[in-house]
């Protein structure tokens, strides 16, 4: 449960992160904010303090609280440039190697984006699941409806609209994932060979489901700035796609969250040439700001942007829950979509729902939320002090926990995760987020577990390989 000065705390370091409030920018004095958002005295001493905890702020002795400078200069990854044409997803070998080795527990967990279990509220979870089996009723345990069970599609859709987002319950389809989600509504409005539009790089075990659904892909440049808009409408307007696979708030691995400006032109273009896009929310809850982003679905019109997600990156990976949304565009896929999903367990559905109603999903969002942000501004530190002395480029997420790590050409990201492997630690190479092996020389990162001794050294040990390899380049 998140306190009210953990709240308050959360929203500052949003602005913070975000450098709404600038580096020794001097914030209220203490009686002041405590004024200002109608609290105690010592709750807004609890705030201050958790702040300068996390060392984003500091005290000047008689002078007050001041806003800390961040540390993290580092040069941000390269921005590569490619010509967007239709083509097959190359290595999927490579790809499904990659993703089993990602989860494997013996490893040093570097790999798959997940959260720690630290960071997983275990214990409301477990009531939760104790109170739906408690309350449900006999016909809970038929089977039950493909479209997903009404309390809980009643239960998102109230969860959504307090962060401004207004889907009925009506319009979810509740799926067992957000991966069988995306790969529902890939397969009801494309066919075999057709093209599918992604920002790259892109998440590998996206483009692992387009090549194991043999649909082509058409990519077009993604930075740490967000996507390529121009180039987006161009591809939309050649006609060559049949849909457009996109991450608008914290895409993996880059960390980007659109604006909203460019999330409602997304929109306007997906109507004006009728072009679905298929929008993949997952980590719009895993924001380094108290305030969830509205996600593209918001400025959707005409029910050209098909809403997914799944509660596996803000909840838990093992907790199965995912969703498609469909839009009045959709109806007439509504029997197909329905008959190719699978049946989700009801108890789990009912055990999500209680979480949701009795606000214990909110609460761990709201303490979730402050320490990703923390957690990863400590893995960047910790990289930069382990890679000193080697030009590298390292994402600026601003949320998720996922880091992308650029490195000088002459270090091959494939040999680094063989190597990683060989020493019982899990990296994913760039060079499967994207085709031609443009991103070789890239590797990404999961920060989603704390940033442990065991963590610390096999950075260590990646940063020696690393630094090793260049000597003998040199040499």
């Amino acid at each position: 449960m998140a306190f009210h000065y953990q709240l308050l705390a959360s929203q500052l370091a949003g602005k913070i992160h975000s450098q709404a409030l600038k580096a020794d920018q001097r914030l209220s004095s203490l009686r002041d904010f405590a004024r200002q958002h109608e609290v105690s005295l010592s709750t807004a001493q609890s705030c201050y303090e958790l702040l300068e905890a996390q060392g984003l702020i500091y005290v000047r002795p008689r002078s007050g609280y001041f806003v800390k400078g961040q540390s993290l200069q580092n040069p941000l990854p390269r921005h590569l440039d490619f010509q967007s044409r239709p083509r097959d997803v190359s290595n999927l070998e490579l790809q499904i190697e990659i993703q089993q080795a990602s989860i494997q527990n013996n490893l040093v967990h570097l790999g798959a984006i997940q959260l720690s279990p630290q960071l997983v509220p275990v214990e409301a979870l477990r009531r939760s699941i104790q109170r739906a089996l408690k309350h449900s009723q006999p016909e809970d345990f038929l089977y039950s409806d493909r479209q997903g069970h009404k309390k809980l599609r009643q239960a998102l859709s109230e969860h959504w609209a307090e962060d401004g987002l207004y889907i009925q319950p009506e319009d979810i389809l509740i799926t067992s994932g957000c991966m069988p989600a995306l790969s529902l509504i890939i397969q009801q409005l494309t066919e075999v060979g057709d093209s599918i539009l992604v920002p790259t790089p892109s998440f590998n075990g996206q483009l692992q489901l387009l090549a194991s659904l043999k649909r082509k892909i058409i990519e077009i440049p993604a930075s740490h700035a967000g996507v390529d808009l121009d180039r987006l409408e161009q591809m939309m307007q050649s006609g060559q796609v049949k849909a457009c696979l996109m991450t608008a708030n914290y895409q993996n691995p880059l960390g980007y969250c659109l604006t909203n400006t460019e999330k409602a032109q997304i929109a306007q273009l997906a109507e004006r040439y009728r072009c679905y896009v298929i929008e993949d929310d997952i980590y719009a809850e895993c924001g380094f700001n108290l305030e969830r982003p509205l996600p593209i679905k918001y400025w959707d019109q005409a029910g050209y942007v098909i809403y997914c997600g799944s509660v596996s990156k803000s909840l838990s990976s093992a907790y199965r829950i995912g969703w498609v949304c469909i839009s009045q565009q959709l109806q007439s896929f509504r029997i197909g979509l329905l008959n190719g999903n699978a049946i989700v367990n009801t108890p789990l559905q009912l055990a999500l729902a209680d979480l949701i109603y009795s606000r214990s999903y909110r609460e761990h969002l709201n303490s979730l939320r402050p320490r990703l942000m923390q957690q990863v501004r400590q893995y960047q530190e910790y990289i930069l002090k382990a890679f000193q002395g080697v030009k590298i480029g390292l994402s600026q997420p601003e949320g998720g926990y996922a880091l992308w790590l650029e490195f000088p050409v002459q270090i091959d990201g494939l040999e680094m995760y063989h190597f990683a492997q060989r020493h019982g630690i899990n990296i994913v190479p760039g060079e499967v987020f994207g085709e031609d092996r443009r991103y070789r020389h890239f590797i990404r990162l999961n920060a989603g577990h704390g940033l442990s001794h065991e963590i610390c050294q096999s950075i260590d040990k990646l940063a020696e390989w690393v630094k090793q390899k260049l000597d003998n380049t040199d040499s």
